[in-house]
């Protein structure tokens, strides 16, 4: 069994060739910009003779929309070698993200054919079906902030590598941090991170009064 192990900024993969000669790629952290790339390397080092990939996302904690494309690099891998390819193992975030996308979220590459209601089960009731109607328009716009982070992702990255260094949080919380300081200030994603990223200047004036609020309140509902 050989293992390979490719690391770049907040992803791994890891690809394990099992004794049938089929190649499991486990990939761990965040599937955001360049992780389509980190694939189609890994994909290289897997032996020409596999009869098959899986791919586990079990260890995946966060997705932008660069996931999709990390999708699609595995799609295409599978066809034009001809072998079955499969991604499974969704959980959290992630998973939210293939049900924006519209996309079957225990395998999307090889998607399950799903049965017709039968014509007897009842409908849903009203206070349910509200409840999922809002729960699906706050994952849209939480995809509205993803998309508009991946035209803007320097000034984010930048203002996540602040927070990380300011507050000693996570990746993923510096995201998160940065995503609750947008929605409790009302102000776009993009000009919070603007904002925190000048307020590093020599002689910066300090944030608006409502985003200190709103930061404060984000960091301190993060920590553990």
């Amino acid at each position: 069994m050989r293992r390979t192990h490719i690391l770049v900024d907040t992803l791994v993969i890891d690809v394990r060739r099992e004794a049938d000669g089929r190649a499991v790629l486990t990939p761990r952290g965040e599937l955001v910009h360049g992780c389509a790339g980190m694939l189609s390397r890994a994909l290289a080092g897997v032996s020409p003779g596999s009869p098959r990939i899986d791919l586990d996302l079990a260890r995946v904690t966060y997705m932008d929309t660069a996931g999709l494309q990390f999708l699609d690099t595995l799609d295409a891998y599978g066809r034009r070698h001809a072998i079955p390819v499969t991604a499974t193992g969704w959980t959290g975030q992630p998973r939210r993200i293939l049900e924006l996308a519209g996309l079957d979220t225990t395998d999307p590459l090889n998607p399950a054919q799903r049965p017709a209601r039968p014509r007897s089960t009842p409908p849903v009731s009203s206070v349910v079906a509200a409840e999922r109607t809002e729960q699906l328009l706050l994952l849209r716009q939480e995809l509205d902030q993803l998309r508009e982070a991946l035209t803007t992702r320097p000034v984010i990255d930048q203002a996540r590598g602040i927070l990380m260094a300011a507050h000693g949080c996570t990746s993923r919380q510096a995201w998160d941090i940065l995503r609750e300081v947008s929605q409790r200030s009302n102000t776009k994603l993009r000009a919070v991170a603007a904002i925190i990223t000048a307020g590093t200047q020599p002689d910066a004036p300090p944030p608006p009064e409502e985003i200190r609020t709103a930061l404060r309140g984000a960091i301190e509902s993060c920590r553990p």
